[in-house]
Parts: C-alpha cells; sequence; structure tokens
C-alpha cells in the first residue's frame, strides 16, 4: 500500500479512496475502475452504511477483484469480520468499532488494519505500537460525510512523521485546492470521497485532479 514505484526519489503522498456509503456494486465497478484507472490510487475503502451483511458481502466481491487487478489495496471499513471472508486486503477500524486486536486477529497478519485516531498522539502511538499498518488523523477541513470527533492540524502530521515509520492517512474535507498544506506537512495518503464521487466531470476527473493538486509525478 506504501510503495510507491521503483523510481521515486523520496515518498510520495497518495490517494486513499473511500467510496460512497450507498451504491450499487454493478453500476459502480465500471465507475471504479475507470476512476482507478485515471491515476495512481494506494487504497480504495468500501465503506457502506445501514445494509446487511449479505450486501456488503456482495458489494465487496464485485469491487474488491477491480481494485485488485490494479494492484489497489481493498480495504472494508469498520467490518473485520466480514473483510477476509470476502476476500478484502484488510480493514479500517474506528475507536468505536472493533478493537486492533480483535481486528487483526480475524484479518490474519498478513492483512492490512488502519485505525481511526482523530486528533489523538495517544491513540496514534499506542495503534502503532500494537501494530497497526497505518493511523489516519481527521477531520482537518470541514466535512458532510460524518461527524467529525477530532479536527487536527497539519502540525500533527509533522509530529508524526518526523518521529514514526508507520504511514500517517489524513481525512476529512480534502480536496485538490486545499490539500497541498497536508502533503507538505508530511501525509502519506490522502482520504476523500466528495473530492472524486462528485466531481463535475466524473470520478474519472476527480482523481486526476486530486493527484495534480497533490503534486504526483507521473510513474
Amino acid at each position: 500500500m506504501n510503495d510507491v514505484g521503483p523510481d521515486s526519489d523520496a515518498p510520495q503522498c497518495r490517494l486513499y479512496l473511500i467510496t460512497p456509503e450507498q451504491v450499487d456494486p454493478k453500476s459502480f465497478r465500471d465507475i471504479l475502475a475507470a476512476a482507478l484507472d485515471a491515476g495512481d490510487v494506494a487504497c480504495v475503502q468500501l465503506r457502506l452504511k445501514n445494509i446487511s451483511d449479505d450486501d456488503i458481502l456482495r458489494a465487496a466481491e464485485t469491487l474488491c477483484p477491480v481494485a485488485q487487478a490494479r494492484e489497489v489495496a481493498f480495504l472494508l471499513n469498520d467490518r473485520p469480520d466480514l473483510a477476509r471472508q470476502s476476500g478484502c486486503d484488510g480493514v479500517h477500524v474506528g475507536q468505536d468499532d472493533w478493537s486492533y486486536k480483535k481486528a487483526r486477529e480475524l484479518v490474519g497478519p498478513g492483512g492490512i488494519v488502519g485505525v481511526t485516531c482523530h486528533d489523538s498522539r495517544h491513540l496514534a502511538m499506542e495503534a502503532a505500537e500494537q501494530g497497526a499498518d497505518y493511523v489516519a488523523f481527521g477531520a482537518f477541513y470541514p466535512t458532510t460525510t460524518k461527524a467529525a470527533k477530532g479536527h487536527p492540524t497539519p502540525e500533527i502530521l509533522e509530529w508524526w512523521s518526523g518521529l514514526m515509520e508507520v504511514p500517517c492517512v489524513a481525512i476529512g474535507g480534502i480536496t485538490a485546492e486545499n490539500c497541498a498544506p497536508l502533503v507538505k506537512a508530511g501525509a502519506d495518503f490522502l482520504a476523500v470521497m466528495g473530492a472524486v464521487w462528485n466531481h463535475p466531470d466524473g470520478a474519472a476527473a476527480g482523481v486526476k485532479a486530486m493527484n495534480e493538486g497533490m503534486g504526483r509525478k507521473d510513474d
């Protein structure tokens, strides 16, 4: 997930896509494929809300191969119990969801486990010490996606990147226009939803715009 290519002089911040909370897997499959083909994407997180476990599994089984065929990690939000069953590469868990320990037990030693840490240095350190593959800080900017429990500044990214090797993800209201300070501060990944899926010219254009805003070089 943190591989940026053999020609990179230094690690570059990469895009981490979060899906809309409601999608029709069959029709969204082509939209996702077009988005992933439009520019560099490190990871896709399937974040579905208010649907049955069977629908989550069906969506994961439909969309996961689209990402994996392009060597993009595919994670399931909140549900480590379903992640391994559906063939996902891992899971993202919040502080109010499954514990890191339980998530790790369920996805196995080779799976990716990322942890939401809001604006807490303590939570981030704790997650890293336990073995998390990445920590996520946010919300950095106003967002309507979900109620933010933390409002960090870019300084937390500077502190983290200067101290730890565990990658950090920045999340919350991030767009191509406002992402530069987060990249400069040391974010390894920028997690976005609306900036891509709500782009007026379509998701593919959203991915291109984000990569340009992040200063990504063509690999």
